[in-house]
């Protein structure tokens, strides 16, 4: 179809079969962490002693604590990537970008209404990365959170993505409980608040998107 000046701007709009999945693997991460809440103690301690002990808790606690930065990194090149090759991509990132913002901005109001305690302070045990602080609360993760909702971001402008970006979110929300400073349950519900707010976000304000030209502020190609 040729698309003169004249033509009616078609209003962007995420697809069922993009949201579907999204919203399907946000309730089934949630499900798993209910499942979890009657084990969490041995969940938590079986994963955190073991890396504690292990000769991998190095490892483990550079990921929980500075691996997040990789995926924050690799959006950044894909949006850029797609401001220069495909403005209709770009546009669904930006919009998820927003959902990014909205995931985190809630994942910190349900902190500060469950203040639940860290496992590692709970318990006691001694952990792979130092325990925060009385008042820093664990459910549910943030680090999770963003991890998934970066991922959620990438894989709804690029579902091709999803095989690179969804394990990657899945190793640094499960590192956090390695390097004891989070529950298995609170991983898996902060990964499940990610998809979910995202997802969500994504789908409403993404038709609205379509007021803003892009080709007017892209540079030629």
């Amino acid at each position: 179809m040729v698309v003169t000046e004249n033509s009616p701007r078609v209003s962007p709009r995420l697809g069922l079969s993009t949201l579907l999945p999204a919203l399907s693997t946000a309730v089934v991460l949630a499900l798993l962490a209910a499942l979890t809440v009657p084990a969490r103690n041995r969940l938590y301690l079986a994963v955190a002693e073991t890396f504690e002990q292990s000769a991998l808790g190095s490892f483990a606690g550079l990921v929980a604590d500075k691996g997040l930065l990789v995926l924050v990194a690799f959006t950044g090149v894909l949006a850029v990537q797609l401001w220069r090759t495909d403005l209709e991509r770009f546009r669904t990132l930006a919009v998820a970008g927003v959902g990014v913002v909205a995931a985190y901005l809630t994942s910190e109001l349900v902190k500060l209404v469950v203040t639940e305690p860290r496992p590692c302070r709970a318990l006691g045990i001694e952990t792979v990365l130092e325990c925060p602080e009385v008042g820093d609360w664990s459910w549910p993760s943030n680090h999770s959170v963003i991890a998934a909702s970066f991922a959620t971001a990438c894989i709804l402008a690029v579902p091709r993505l999803a095989w690179i970006v969804a394990p990657l979110a899945a190793i640094l929300a499960f590192s956090r409980v390695a390097g004891g400073v989070h529950y298995v349950h609170d991983v898996l519900s902060g990964m499940s608040l990610g998809v979910l707010v995202v997802s969500l976000v994504t789908a409403v304000l993404l038709p609205l998107s379509g007021r803003i030209d892009l080709t007017r502020l892209a540079p030629r190609r």
